[in-house]
């Protein structure tokens, strides 16, 4: 149970698998290569998944600071990110460039160097503690770790930041205003008995079409200088909405010709219809 002995164990599989494939002609024996290839993917994922919990363990409170993943595409935040971001330091240290233009990789480099020289550090280190005290965590182990956890923090956002368009810190303001504004509408919808507690509970499939019609004719009415606030240019809304600006507009137009109870019944209906 104790996780220095499971990391023992990982690193041994991660290690054997290295000598098989080093040990192996890939030409000769190309099934046999890939078969190996997709072994060291999966032990290096087991490695990586106990090191995370041993930080977890040993450095709780000096964790680097993951902020940034909130400008990440949210297609891109998988289990597998880390072994992928080891595969990518590897490719760029052997001047291999898959995913990233020349000049972006070259800059990377030293940080891919800096990461997977840290990373073999963390195992010798951990291999050492293991077999001689796999219950205890001393200073020179959790300095090893902590610099490693920053060097994989930073490569991580440097990388993915060449790979795609991070989120901007405005994007990321409009993304949180349009959680308020569901929030909102939820309260208001249970306020006005068009939902109750027990379908919220419940995670009753149908709120997955009522709430955002709601938050629409909510952000449009109710909350009018929110994200859905057409005041704006469609270039400063979210890009959730920013393609339906026109739309949004004709819907806001016909709204505000309705009654209260022709709105009343508009939101009830929109609680009801698929």
């Amino acid at each position: 149970p104790r996780l220095l002995s499971q990391f023992f164990f990982a690193d041994e599989r991660v290690t054997r698998v290295v000598a098989e494939i080093n040990g192996l002609d890939a030409e000769l024996d190309p099934q046999q290569y890939l078969v190996l290839l997709n072994q060291l993917h999966l032990s290096q994922a087991h490695l990586l998944a106990v090191l995370e919990r041993i930080m977890d363990e040993c450095i709780p409170t000096q964790r680097h600071s993951r902020d940034y993943l909130v400008k990440f595409p949210e297609e891109l935040l998988v289990d597998n990110l880390g072994n992928h971001l080891l595969f990518a330091a590897e490719c760029l240290l052997a001047g291999t460039f898959l995913e990233v233009e020349e000049s972006d990789g070259a800059q990377l480099r030293p940080q891919a160097r800096n990461l997977l020289c840290s990373l073999e550090l963390v195992r010798t280190v951990l291999r050492e503690q293991s077999l001689s005290q796999p219950s205890s965590y001393p200073e020179p182990v959790r300095a090893v770790l902590i610099r490693f956890d920053r060097l994989f923090a930073e490569f991580e956002l440097s990388y993915v930041s060449s790979l795609v368009a991070v989120k901007s810190p405005d994007e990321i303001y409009r993304q949180q205003e349009i959680i308020v504004l569901f929030c909102e509408t939820v309260e208001r919808a249970l306020h006005l008995g068009y939902l109750t507690q027990e379908m919220i509970d419940g995670y009753e499939p149908l709120l997955m079409f009522t709430i955002p019609r709601l938050a629409i004719i909510s952000g449009l009415l109710i909350y009018p200088e929110g994200p859905l606030s057409l005041e704006r240019s469609p270039e400063e809304m979210s890009r959730v909405f920013s393609p339906f600006y026109n739309l949004l507009k004709k819907i806001r137009d016909l709204l505000r010709v309705l009654s209260a109870e022709e709105l009343c019944l508009l939101e009830r209906s929109l609680c009801t219809a698929e």
